[in-house]
Parts: C-alpha cells; sequence; structure tokens
C-alpha cells in the first residue's frame, strides 16, 4: 500500500511539474512581431511582409505591431500618405503605434493622429518591452 502510495504521489508531481513547461511551450508557437520605422513610405514593405508571415505562420500568427518614430511622424497625420496603409493595417489585423516622443519633439499635434493609430509615450521603450515578451524585432 505504501509503495501504491508513494508512486501515485510521483506521478501527480510529474505531471504537475510538466504543466508550466506545456503552457509555455504553447505559448512559444505564436509568433509576435515588431517593427520600428522611421519613414512611413517603409509602410508599404513592412505591411507586405505581415502579410506573408500571417499566411506563412498560419495559426502560429500572433500579433504584429508597427512603431513609427522619428523627425518624420508628422507624415501619419498626413491622409492622403496614410490611407492606404491604414486600411492595409486593419485588413491584416497589424496595429500601427505612434512615438509619443517623436509626436511631441517634432510639434505634432496628437488630436491630428488618426484614431486608429496608437500612441505610446515611447517608442523605443515600447519596442524593448515587446522583445521582452518573445516579439521578433527589426528596426528600419
Amino acid at each position: 500500500m505504501k509503495t501504491i502510495l508513494k508512486i501515485s504521489s510521483i506521478l501527480i508531481l510529474a505531471i504537475f511539474s510538466m504543466l508550466p513547461a506545456q503552457a509555455q511551450q504553447h505559448h512559444a508557437e505564436e509568433h509576435n512581431y515588431v517593427v520600428l520605422t522611421k519613414k512611413v513610405p517603409q509602410l508599404e514593405p513592412i505591411l507586405i511582409t505581415a502579410e506573408n508571415l500571417k499566411t506563412e505562420d498560419g495559426d502560429h500568427f500572433g500579433d504584429f505591431q508597427v512603431i513609427i518614430c522619428g523627425k518624420n511622424i508628422a507624415d501619419i497625420t498626413d491622409p492622403g500618405k496614410m490611407e492606404k496603409f491604414i486600411a492595409k493595417a486593419e485588413k491584416l489585423g497589424v496595429q500601427l503605434v505612434a512615438c509619443g516622443f517623436s509626436l511631441n519633439k517634432f510639434g505634432v499635434d496628437r488630436k491630428e493622429v488618426p484614431e486608429s493609430i496608437k500612441t505610446v509615450e515611447n517608442g523605443i521603450l515600447y519596442n524593448f518591452q515587446l522583445q521582452k515578451k518573445g516579439y521578433k524585432s527589426l528596426s528600419l
């Protein structure tokens, strides 16, 4: 009886100790991406890349975010430059993100930023935070 109890205890401990590893393994199967760019025209190849990765990754495609920062940040307020990119990003489920530090530094009114573009206070910090969460990162 003691032997059965010991073996049962060991099996239960082994099963419960494997659960966190399985949860981490499942999460690792999801591919998340973040791209930091300084130029709005680069959104075209970035969104093409997102589209291809979404097809390639299939069910493992997770989150894709594009952080826009730098001296050309005002371009995001120009509907002529942004409409097609915003539409394609929404279609693909890509989140466009504006760097608040850049908006402030280059005097861009946050009210002029399209509603579909998320604003974060510091795009570089936000990029590092996503990398710490396991996002694959690229800066252009």
